[in-house]
């Protein structure tokens, strides 16, 4: 498997905080789904 650099993964602008983030391995089946760059945005913290 190819090694990317973190500036090649697709990003997104955190729906709470605004901040944006990156592509997470954790997230690979459901990145259109993703909305918070944390588990602490996504309960509104």
């Amino acid at each position: 498997m190819k090694m990317r650099k973190k500036s090649d993964l697709p990003n997104k602008v955190c729906a709470r905080c605004q901040r944006p983030f990156s592509w997470r391995k954790k997230w690979a089946k459901v990145w259109d789904e993703v909305r918070y760059c944390s588990e602490r945005c996504r309960r509104g913290g």
